[in-house]
């Protein structure tokens, strides 16, 4: 299960309104744990991939440098957040490919009509994503 602060997950629903056409992407930050991981903080980054439209990716360089900012915030990394525009609420053979952090959150916002904000735990090439409950709570 994955826990979204409210705050958090707002900011990742609106981040993807304001982005589109263009997936955007970040990072996740809260409590990680291997069963349950909590968010209270969304941290965006750019989508540098060569088709932004339907794919997303992160530069390493600005990777390091969030998982380092959010680790002096005291935080953990718990996963990774990208939207799907105009594609589907799961991940896709792309987002299966690029995933590299078993054991971590991978949350997807789709826009068909209403938002929806689904998430995936990563377990290896073998498995693929595990789908995982998403719980929004006001703190």
């Amino acid at each position: 299960m994955i826990e979204f602060a409210r705050e958090a997950y707002d900011d990742v629903v609106y981040a993807g309104y304001d982005g589109a056409p263009e997936e955007v992407c970040g990072v996740l930050a809260g409590e990680y744990g291997e069963e349950e991981s909590t968010v209270v903080d969304a941290y965006p980054t750019e989508n540098v991939a060569d088709t932004p439209e339907i794919r997303y990716y992160i530069d390493p360089e600005e990777q390091l440098a969030v998982i380092e900012e959010i680790e002096d915030a005291g935080l953990e990394v718990v996963g990774f957040y990208h939207t799907h525009p105009a594609g589907p609420t799961q991940p896709s053979e792309t987002d299966a490919d690029r995933a590299a952090w078993p054991g971590y959150s991978y949350a997807i916002c789709a826009f068909a009509g209403y938002p929806y904000l689904g998430s995936w735990r990563w377990q290896g090439e073998e498995a693929g994503f595990e789908q995982e409950v998403v719980r929004v709570v006001d703190r």
